[in-house]
């Protein structure tokens, strides 16, 4: 079945997922792919599918994951803004440092972090993808806790 608008799965999928076109950073072309490759369909398929080429998917699907992950950054800057509590984790610290520099802090600013030190460690060690190694810090962090205790991790650039 050729041409994602006219193809019900596709369409569902969109709905179910809350798509709207004119409030997202992807275009609809974007989302079909991302939500077909969600499916385990390979980019032939979906070439095959929406009637274009294999190079021509991989290119939507590479420029749709650049603005998710644009619109993730663009997300973490304004939280970061807002952020009553902002640490920096220079290169070289230790994870297991960070709760207690994160705590102090949030205790200044009489904010309640939402997390334990454990759990705190895990989500600023995921969040800062490559630039924790081990338990080292490899490349500059920002860890932000928003007034309601979230807590916001980026990499300073």
């Amino acid at each position: 079945m050729a041409g994602g608008e006219d193809d019900p799965d596709v369409d569902r999928v969109l709905d179910r997922a809350g798509f709207d076109a004119g409030a997202s950073v992807l275009t609809r072309r974007q989302a079909e792919v991302l939500a077909l490759r969600e499916q385990g369909l390979t980019q032939s398929d979906i070439g095959d599918r929406l009637g274009t080429s294999r190079a021509n998917v991989s290119a939507v699907e590479r420029s749709a994951r650049d603005n998710v992950e644009r619109a993730r950054e663009t997300v973490a800057f304004a939280d970061a803004l807002s952020a009553p509590v902002r640490v920096t984790i220079e290169p070289g610290a230790d994870l297991y440092d960070v709760p207690g520099r994160v705590y102090d802090a949030a205790d200044e600013a009489g904010v309640k972090v939402n997390h334990t030190a454990p759990d705190l460690m895990r989500l600023v060690g995921d969040g800062a993808g490559d630039a924790v190694e081990g338990q080292r810090v490899v490349d500059p962090l920002l860890v932000g806790v928003t007034s309601s205790g979230a807590v916001r991790v980026r990499r300073r650039r």
